[in-house]
Protein backbone atom coordinates (compact mmCIF):
# COMPACT_ATOMS: atom_id res chain seq x y z
CA UNK A 1 0.00 0.00 0.00
CA UNK A 2 2.82 2.42 0.81
CA UNK A 3 4.20 2.40 -2.73
CA UNK A 4 0.79 3.39 -4.08
CA UNK A 5 0.97 6.60 -2.04
CA UNK A 6 3.68 8.01 -4.29
CA UNK A 7 3.14 6.19 -7.59
CA UNK A 8 2.22 9.40 -9.43
CA UNK A 9 3.86 11.94 -7.10
CA UNK A 10 6.31 14.45 -8.57
CA UNK A 11 8.95 16.02 -6.36
CA UNK A 12 10.68 19.22 -7.55
CA UNK A 13 14.39 19.95 -7.25
CA UNK A 14 14.20 23.73 -7.71
CA UNK A 15 17.96 24.30 -7.76
CA UNK A 16 18.29 22.06 -10.82
CA UNK A 17 15.26 23.17 -12.85
CA UNK A 18 15.95 26.88 -12.36
CA UNK A 19 19.36 26.38 -14.01
CA UNK A 20 17.86 25.00 -17.23
CA UNK A 21 18.35 26.66 -20.62
CA UNK A 22 14.62 26.52 -21.36
CA UNK A 23 13.11 29.98 -20.66
CA UNK A 24 9.54 28.67 -20.62
CA UNK A 25 10.26 25.98 -18.04
CA UNK A 26 12.36 28.31 -15.89
CA UNK A 27 9.60 30.94 -15.90
CA UNK A 28 7.01 28.34 -14.84
CA UNK A 29 9.11 27.07 -11.90
CA UNK A 30 9.83 30.64 -10.83
CA UNK A 31 6.07 31.25 -10.69
CA UNK A 32 5.71 28.18 -8.46
CA UNK A 33 8.32 29.52 -6.06
CA UNK A 34 6.72 32.97 -6.02
CA UNK A 35 3.32 31.49 -5.17
CA UNK A 36 4.74 30.18 -1.86
CA UNK A 37 4.38 26.48 -2.54
CA UNK A 38 8.04 25.60 -3.09
CA UNK A 39 8.45 24.46 0.55
CA UNK A 40 5.75 21.82 0.00
CA UNK A 41 6.95 20.64 -3.45
CA UNK A 42 10.70 20.73 -2.67
CA UNK A 43 10.87 19.55 0.94
CA UNK A 44 13.45 16.84 1.93
CA UNK A 45 12.51 13.57 0.21
CA UNK A 46 12.21 10.97 2.97
CA UNK A 47 9.83 7.98 3.13
CA UNK A 48 8.66 5.85 6.04
CA UNK A 49 6.48 3.34 4.25
CA UNK A 50 5.40 1.24 7.24
CA UNK A 51 4.48 4.32 9.29
CA UNK A 52 2.54 5.76 6.34
CA UNK A 53 0.50 2.58 6.00
CA UNK A 54 -0.44 2.67 9.69
CA UNK A 55 -1.14 6.41 9.57
CA UNK A 56 -3.86 6.08 6.91
CA UNK A 57 -5.22 2.87 8.41
CA UNK A 58 -5.93 4.55 11.78
CA UNK A 59 -6.41 8.13 10.54
CA UNK A 60 -9.45 10.34 11.14
CA UNK A 61 -10.46 13.98 11.63
CA UNK A 62 -11.13 15.24 15.17
CA UNK A 63 -11.68 18.90 16.11
CA UNK A 64 -10.40 20.06 12.70
CA UNK A 65 -7.18 18.10 13.26
CA UNK A 66 -5.86 15.04 11.48
CA UNK A 67 -5.28 12.37 14.12
CA UNK A 68 -3.94 8.83 13.91
CA UNK A 69 -2.18 6.13 15.92
CA UNK A 70 1.23 4.77 14.90
CA UNK A 71 2.79 1.95 16.95
CA UNK A 72 0.52 2.78 19.86
CA UNK A 73 1.35 6.49 19.91
CA UNK A 74 -1.25 9.12 18.99
CA UNK A 75 -0.28 11.66 16.38
CA UNK A 76 -2.02 15.00 15.76
CA UNK A 77 -1.50 17.30 12.78
CA UNK A 78 -3.08 20.74 13.06
CA UNK A 79 -3.46 23.35 10.35
CA UNK A 80 -0.93 25.57 12.14
CA UNK A 81 1.65 22.78 12.29
CA UNK A 82 1.08 22.07 8.62
CA UNK A 83 1.64 25.72 7.67
CA UNK A 84 4.81 26.16 9.72
CA UNK A 85 6.41 22.92 8.51
CA UNK A 86 6.14 23.80 4.81
CA UNK A 87 6.14 27.60 5.13
CA UNK A 88 2.83 27.90 3.31
CA UNK A 89 0.89 31.16 2.80
CA UNK A 90 -2.16 31.48 5.04
CA UNK A 91 -3.59 34.52 3.23
CA UNK A 92 -5.16 34.68 -0.20
CA UNK A 93 -8.09 33.24 -2.10
CA UNK A 94 -9.81 30.12 -0.86
CA UNK A 95 -12.53 30.25 -3.55
CA UNK A 96 -10.99 29.86 -7.00
CA UNK A 97 -14.08 31.31 -8.69
CA UNK A 98 -12.98 34.72 -7.34
CA UNK A 99 -10.03 34.84 -9.75
CA UNK A 100 -10.61 37.86 -12.04
CA UNK A 101 -12.14 37.01 -15.41
CA UNK A 102 -9.65 39.13 -17.36
CA UNK A 103 -6.78 37.05 -15.94
CA UNK A 104 -8.50 33.84 -17.02
CA UNK A 105 -9.01 35.30 -20.49
CA UNK A 106 -5.35 36.32 -20.81
CA UNK A 107 -3.91 32.95 -19.76
CA UNK A 108 -6.06 31.14 -22.33
CA UNK A 109 -3.73 32.67 -24.92
CA UNK A 110 -0.57 32.40 -22.81
CA UNK A 111 -1.04 28.66 -22.25
CA UNK A 112 -1.89 27.89 -25.89
CA UNK A 113 0.52 25.80 -27.95
CA UNK A 114 -0.98 26.85 -31.31
CA UNK A 115 -1.57 30.53 -30.49
CA UNK A 116 -5.35 30.20 -30.40
CA UNK A 117 -7.11 30.54 -27.08
CA UNK A 118 -7.57 27.24 -25.28
CA UNK A 119 -10.59 26.13 -23.31
CA UNK A 120 -10.59 26.29 -19.52
CA UNK A 121 -11.31 22.56 -19.55
CA UNK A 122 -9.88 20.47 -22.36
CA UNK A 123 -6.98 18.42 -23.62
CA UNK A 124 -3.60 19.03 -22.06
CA UNK A 125 -1.84 18.71 -25.45
CA UNK A 126 -3.37 22.05 -26.50
CA UNK A 127 -1.01 23.83 -24.09
CA UNK A 128 2.71 24.56 -24.17
CA UNK A 129 5.07 21.99 -22.64
CA UNK A 130 5.78 23.98 -19.46
CA UNK A 131 2.08 24.31 -18.70
CA UNK A 132 1.49 20.63 -19.42
CA UNK A 133 4.11 19.88 -16.77
CA UNK A 134 2.55 22.41 -14.39
CA UNK A 135 -0.79 20.64 -14.84
CA UNK A 136 0.83 17.29 -13.99
CA UNK A 137 2.46 18.71 -10.84
CA UNK A 138 -0.82 20.14 -9.59
CA UNK A 139 -2.82 17.03 -10.42
CA UNK A 140 -0.39 14.39 -9.15
CA UNK A 141 1.21 16.14 -6.18
CA UNK A 142 -1.28 18.82 -5.04
CA UNK A 143 -4.77 17.51 -5.90
CA UNK A 144 -3.61 13.85 -5.85
CA UNK A 145 -5.85 12.49 -8.59
CA UNK A 146 -5.83 8.99 -9.99
CA UNK A 147 -6.45 7.78 -13.54
CA UNK A 148 -5.73 9.58 -16.80
CA UNK A 149 -3.84 12.88 -16.85
CA UNK A 150 -4.41 13.94 -20.48
CA UNK A 151 -7.11 16.51 -19.68
CA UNK A 152 -7.23 19.75 -17.69
CA UNK A 153 -10.22 20.48 -15.46
CA UNK A 154 -11.57 23.98 -14.91
CA UNK A 155 -10.50 23.95 -11.24
CA UNK A 156 -6.92 23.10 -12.12
CA UNK A 157 -6.92 25.65 -14.94
CA UNK A 158 -7.87 28.36 -12.44
CA UNK A 159 -5.04 27.35 -10.09
CA UNK A 160 -2.61 27.49 -13.01
CA UNK A 161 -3.91 30.94 -13.91
CA UNK A 162 -3.41 32.16 -10.32
CA UNK A 163 0.16 30.79 -10.17
CA UNK A 164 1.14 32.23 -13.56
CA UNK A 165 -0.32 35.70 -12.92
CA UNK A 166 0.71 35.99 -9.26
CA UNK A 167 -2.74 35.80 -7.65
CA UNK A 168 -2.39 35.04 -3.92
CA UNK A 169 -3.84 31.69 -2.80
CA UNK A 170 -4.26 30.40 0.75
CA UNK A 171 -2.21 27.29 0.05
CA UNK A 172 -2.23 26.15 3.66
CA UNK A 173 -6.03 25.95 3.80
CA UNK A 174 -6.31 24.32 0.38
CA UNK A 175 -3.68 21.63 1.04
CA UNK A 176 -4.76 20.89 4.61
CA UNK A 177 -8.38 20.35 3.49
CA UNK A 178 -7.13 17.80 0.96
CA UNK A 179 -5.17 16.03 3.72
CA UNK A 180 -8.33 15.81 5.86
CA UNK A 181 -10.23 14.25 2.96
CA UNK A 182 -7.53 11.59 2.65
CA UNK A 183 -8.21 10.15 6.13
CA UNK A 184 -12.02 10.28 5.86
CA UNK A 185 -13.28 6.80 5.01
CA UNK A 186 -16.30 7.93 2.98
CA UNK A 187 -14.26 10.40 0.92
CA UNK A 188 -13.25 9.62 -2.65
CA UNK A 189 -10.02 11.57 -2.27
CA UNK A 190 -6.99 9.51 -3.29
CA UNK A 191 -4.25 9.15 -0.70
CA UNK A 192 -0.92 10.86 -1.20
CA UNK A 193 1.42 13.46 0.37
CA UNK A 194 3.78 10.58 1.23
CA UNK A 195 6.92 12.75 1.47
CA UNK A 196 5.16 15.57 3.33
CA UNK A 197 3.50 13.24 5.90
CA UNK A 198 6.77 11.41 6.43
CA UNK A 199 8.45 14.72 7.25
CA UNK A 200 5.65 15.62 9.70
CA UNK A 201 5.95 12.24 11.46
CA UNK A 202 9.71 12.62 11.66
CA UNK A 203 9.23 15.71 13.82
CA UNK A 204 6.97 13.95 16.35
CA UNK A 205 8.82 13.34 19.62
CA UNK A 206 9.43 9.77 20.80
CA UNK A 207 7.86 8.22 17.71
CA UNK A 208 9.59 5.16 16.28
CA UNK A 209 9.15 5.26 12.48
CA UNK A 210 11.41 2.40 11.48
CA UNK A 211 13.70 2.43 8.49
CA UNK A 212 13.31 5.09 5.82
CA UNK A 213 13.37 4.38 2.09
CA UNK A 214 14.68 6.41 -0.79
CA UNK A 215 12.28 8.30 -3.01
CA UNK A 216 12.47 7.14 -6.69
CA UNK A 217 14.80 9.39 -8.67
CA UNK A 218 12.63 9.06 -11.79
CA UNK A 219 9.92 11.05 -9.98
CA UNK A 220 12.17 13.95 -9.05
CA UNK A 221 11.95 16.87 -11.49
CA UNK A 222 15.45 18.08 -12.38
CA UNK A 223 17.24 19.04 -15.59
CA UNK A 224 17.41 15.48 -16.87
CA UNK A 225 13.84 14.41 -16.15
CA UNK A 226 12.35 17.68 -17.44
CA UNK A 227 14.25 17.40 -20.74
CA UNK A 228 13.00 13.83 -21.05
CA UNK A 229 9.46 15.05 -20.38
CA UNK A 230 9.74 17.62 -23.18
CA UNK A 231 11.10 15.04 -25.65
CA UNK A 232 8.35 12.54 -24.91
CA UNK A 233 5.56 15.13 -25.15
CA UNK A 234 7.02 16.56 -28.33
CA UNK A 235 6.98 13.13 -29.97
CA UNK A 236 3.44 12.41 -28.78
CA UNK A 237 2.26 15.80 -30.03
CA UNK A 238 3.64 15.16 -33.54
CA UNK A 239 1.95 11.76 -33.70
CA UNK A 240 -1.38 13.23 -32.59
CA UNK A 241 -1.22 16.00 -35.20
CA UNK A 242 -0.42 13.45 -37.91
CA UNK A 243 -3.44 11.39 -36.94
CA UNK A 244 -5.90 14.29 -37.03
CA UNK A 245 -6.61 14.34 -40.82
CA UNK A 246 -7.35 10.61 -40.89
CA UNK A 247 -9.80 10.96 -38.04
CA UNK A 248 -11.59 13.85 -39.76
CA UNK A 249 -11.93 12.13 -43.14
CA UNK A 250 -13.72 9.05 -41.86
CA UNK A 251 -17.11 10.62 -41.00
CA UNK A 252 -17.13 12.65 -44.24
CA UNK A 253 -16.92 9.51 -46.41
CA UNK A 254 -19.68 7.80 -44.48
CA UNK A 255 -21.97 10.80 -44.83
CA UNK A 256 -21.51 10.91 -48.63
CA UNK A 257 -22.08 7.16 -49.04
CA UNK A 258 -25.36 7.35 -47.15
CA UNK A 259 -26.77 10.07 -49.41
CA UNK A 260 -26.04 8.34 -52.76
CA UNK A 261 -28.84 5.68 -52.69
CA UNK A 262 -31.45 8.39 -52.07
CA UNK A 263 -30.19 10.45 -55.02
CA UNK A 264 -30.39 7.41 -57.38
CA UNK A 265 -33.87 6.27 -56.33
CA UNK A 266 -35.54 9.67 -56.50
CA UNK A 267 -35.73 10.08 -60.35
CA UNK A 268 -37.19 6.55 -60.75
CA UNK A 269 -40.11 7.34 -58.50
CA UNK A 270 -40.81 10.59 -60.33
CA UNK A 271 -40.83 8.91 -63.79
CA UNK A 272 -43.38 6.31 -62.73
CA UNK A 273 -45.74 8.96 -61.44
CA UNK A 274 -45.67 11.07 -64.66
CA UNK A 275 -47.26 8.32 -66.87
CA UNK A 276 -50.86 8.86 -68.09
CA UNK A 277 -53.53 6.83 -69.84
CA UNK A 278 -53.69 3.05 -69.97
CA UNK A 279 -49.94 2.71 -69.52
CA UNK A 280 -50.23 4.52 -66.18
CA UNK A 281 -52.98 2.18 -65.01
CA UNK A 282 -51.01 -0.92 -66.00
CA UNK A 283 -47.83 0.40 -64.38
CA UNK A 284 -49.69 1.26 -61.18
CA UNK A 285 -51.34 -2.16 -60.95
CA UNK A 286 -48.07 -4.01 -61.53
CA UNK A 287 -46.31 -1.85 -58.94
CA UNK A 288 -49.01 -2.60 -56.38
CA UNK A 289 -48.73 -6.34 -56.99
CA UNK A 290 -44.93 -6.46 -56.76
CA UNK A 291 -44.59 -4.10 -53.77
CA UNK A 292 -47.62 -4.43 -51.47
CA UNK A 293 -46.15 -2.08 -48.86
CA UNK A 294 -45.95 0.90 -51.21
CA UNK A 295 -48.72 3.46 -50.84
CA UNK A 296 -50.12 4.73 -54.16
CA UNK A 297 -52.15 7.88 -54.52
CA UNK A 298 -55.91 7.22 -55.14
CA UNK A 299 -56.15 7.30 -58.96
CA UNK A 300 -59.21 6.08 -60.88
CA UNK A 301 -58.67 2.71 -62.58
CA UNK A 302 -60.92 3.70 -65.55
CA UNK A 303 -59.00 5.65 -68.21
CA UNK A 304 -60.14 9.26 -68.51
CA UNK A 305 -61.56 8.97 -72.14
CA UNK A 306 -63.75 5.92 -71.28
CA UNK A 307 -66.43 7.79 -69.30
CA UNK A 308 -66.90 10.29 -72.16
CA UNK A 309 -67.48 7.55 -74.82
CA UNK A 310 -70.00 5.72 -72.68
CA UNK A 311 -71.92 8.88 -71.98
CA UNK A 312 -72.04 9.77 -75.68
CA UNK A 313 -73.32 6.31 -76.65
CA UNK A 314 -75.97 6.48 -73.99
CA UNK A 315 -77.15 9.84 -75.28
CA UNK A 316 -77.41 8.53 -78.88
CA UNK A 317 -79.31 5.45 -77.74
CA UNK A 318 -81.74 7.54 -75.72
CA UNK A 319 -82.34 9.80 -78.72
CA UNK A 320 -83.09 6.81 -80.95
CA UNK A 321 -85.69 5.43 -78.56
CA UNK A 322 -87.49 8.62 -77.77
CA UNK A 323 -87.37 10.24 -81.32
CA UNK A 324 -91.02 10.89 -82.57
CA UNK A 325 -92.38 9.75 -86.04
CA UNK A 326 -92.50 12.36 -88.81
CA UNK A 327 -96.09 13.94 -88.73
CA UNK A 328 -96.33 14.15 -92.52
CA UNK A 329 -95.87 10.44 -92.94
CA UNK A 330 -98.38 9.82 -90.18
CA UNK A 331 -101.04 11.97 -91.95
CA UNK A 332 -100.49 10.22 -95.27
CA UNK A 333 -100.83 6.82 -93.68
CA UNK A 334 -103.99 7.93 -91.91
CA UNK A 335 -105.58 9.25 -95.15
CA UNK A 336 -104.82 6.02 -96.98
CA UNK A 337 -106.29 3.99 -94.15
CA UNK A 338 -109.45 6.08 -94.04
CA UNK A 339 -109.91 5.91 -97.85
CA UNK A 340 -109.60 2.14 -97.80
CA UNK A 341 -112.12 1.94 -95.02
CA UNK A 342 -114.64 4.07 -96.97
CA UNK A 343 -114.35 1.88 -100.09
CA UNK A 344 -114.89 -1.17 -97.99
CA UNK A 345 -118.02 0.20 -96.39
CA UNK A 346 -119.55 1.20 -99.79
CA UNK A 347 -119.04 -2.28 -101.22
CA UNK A 348 -120.70 -3.86 -98.27
CA UNK A 349 -123.76 -1.57 -98.69
CA UNK A 350 -124.45 -2.62 -102.31
CA UNK A 351 -124.34 -6.34 -101.61
CA UNK A 352 -126.16 -6.32 -98.32
CA UNK A 353 -129.57 -7.87 -99.52
CA UNK A 354 -128.68 -11.37 -100.58
CA UNK A 355 -126.00 -11.67 -98.05
CA UNK A 356 -128.36 -10.85 -95.22
CA UNK A 357 -130.98 -13.30 -96.34
CA UNK A 358 -128.65 -16.12 -96.89
CA UNK A 359 -127.13 -15.35 -93.64
CA UNK A 360 -130.47 -15.31 -91.93
CA UNK A 361 -131.47 -18.64 -93.46
CA UNK A 362 -128.16 -20.15 -92.67
CA UNK A 363 -128.37 -18.95 -89.13
CA UNK A 364 -131.86 -20.38 -88.77
CA UNK A 365 -130.85 -23.71 -90.18
CA UNK A 366 -127.88 -23.88 -87.85
CA UNK A 367 -130.15 -23.01 -84.97
CA UNK A 368 -132.60 -25.77 -85.81
CA UNK A 369 -130.05 -28.36 -86.04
Amino acid sequence: MASSLFTNTLHVCFDSVLAMDNPGMVSMFESLMASGISGFLGCPAVLYEDALTEFFLNGSVLDEKVVSTIRGKQVEISEELFASTFELPVDGLTDLSEIPKDIVFDVRGIFSFSGEQVSTSGKKREMKFEFRLLSDILEKTISVKAGSFDAVTQERFLIMAAITCGVAINWNRLLFNILKDMVIVASRQAKGYAIQISLLLENVLNLELGDSSEFPSSKILNKKTVHRYIAVNDKVGVEEVADVPRVKKTPVKKAVSRKRPAAVDEPIVKKKRTRVGKAAAVATNSALESVPVQVVAPISTVPPPAPKLVAFENIVEEQRVEMPVDPVDQIIEQVIAETAQVETDVGRTNDSGPDVEDQGVKTADETEL
